[in-house]
């Protein structure tokens, strides 16, 4: 229990080494927490991207009966786990910021599967992606987490590279069939449900990661299923492969879900927001790889703009960890601004 404690203390001091404190070393607890933040963060994508394929893969599936599977599948292994820990599902005092954080984010999942359903697909990942910018903006003034200059310019890298992936007809000159202002009115609302999911997950970083699971995918469990129930879409699996695959979809959305959960408990909201985007990048190996589509240009050099800040963000808490005194620390200084 004091190692717990100790640890916990850990992850929530500042990122700023204090002038009066002893230096601390490069492989302190303190520098991996940090380091793990962000790891966590960005292994969370691979799951999440892995979910998207299989998504991709499932066509004849109603997109909705695929986010109740999904959130069955992060219920399911997580229910042990809270027993385990003798974690109390629903602690007094946190109640309402867990039933805001699970309304949030399976109300972010239904608007982009909405967006997606009536614009182009290009436009409405642009803006589902440009969650990090809203996430810097909600983490300044909610949770007073710095965003200097350095955070600016990551955030420019990543937006620079998303746009240069989706590539949006509304700025690269392609016409649309799609005027319906409903459509991009859902992707916005989306990316603001979705901003407040990693500063509620911030909020709540002194819980569990198994509290935070349950509550959400139970709540979403009987949104989206009431959902997908109300609309018709809610049928069977046909084959055993898409048993399989729906059974894979589970295992994924759960290893995401928790690892994401732990990310954003131990990392600034901001920054966990930005190493989120990798999995851009993941989906488009993804389609090389099981649907022989090459990417063109433009899709490279955004894959390699969105993986460039993820790894500037690596870098800088490195360097943050640091002496004052390190020739490194002074030599790339700017980075820390």
């Amino acid at each position: 229990m004091a190692e717990r404690l100790e640890l916990r203390n850990l992850v929530i001091e500042s990122d700023t080494p204090s002038t009066s404190s002893p230096v601390t070393p490069i492989t302190s607890p303190k520098t991996q927490v940090n380091i793990l933040g962000i790891l966590l963060a960005a292994l969370s994508s691979l799951f999440f991207s892995l979910s998207s394929l299989i998504v991709k893969w499932l066509s004849d599936v109603d997109p909705l009966e695929l986010a109740t599977i999904r959130f069955i599948g992060v219920l399911l292994p997580t229910i042990p786990i809270l027993i385990y820990k003798n974690q109390n599902p629903f602690p007094k005092g946190q109640r309402l910021m867990l039933l805001l954080r699970s309304f949030a984010g399976a109300t972010s999942l239904s608007l982009t599967f909405y967006a997606f359903r009536h614009m182009p697909l290009a436009d409405a990942s642009v803006i589902v992606f440009s969650v990090p910018v809203v996430v810097a903006i909600f983490a300044r003034i909610f949770l007073k987490e710095p965003c200097g200059l350095f955070h600016y310019f990551a955030l420019f890298l990543t937006m620079l590279g998303v746009l240069m992936i989706t590539r949006p007809p509304i700025l690269f000159g392609q016409t649309t069939k799609h005027n319906n202002f409903l459509g991009p009115l859902a992707a916005l609302l989306s990316t603001f449900f979705a901003a407040i999911v990693y500063i509620l997950l911030r909020a709540l970083k002194n819980l569990h990661f198994s509290v935070i699971m349950t509550s959400f995918a139970t709540y979403s469990i009987l949104q989206t299923s009431g959902m997908a129930w109300a609309t018709g879409g809610m049928c069977w699996p046909k084959c055993g492969t898409e048993r399989l695959l729906v059974v894979a979809l589970g295992v994924f959305s759960f290893s995401g879900q928790m690892l994401l959960t732990i990310a954003a408990q131990l990392e600034e909201a901001g920054l966990v927001a930005i190493a989120r985007t990798v999995d851009v990048v993941f989906a488009f190996m993804w389609q090389i790889i099981f649907f022989n589509e090459m990417p063109n240009i433009f899709s490279i050099v955004g894959a390699v703009l969105v993986t460039s800040s993820v790894v500037l963000i690596g870098l800088r808490k490195w360097m943050m960890s640091m002496p004052t005194t390190s020739v490194v620390r002074k030599k790339f200084g700017f980075l820390l601004l």
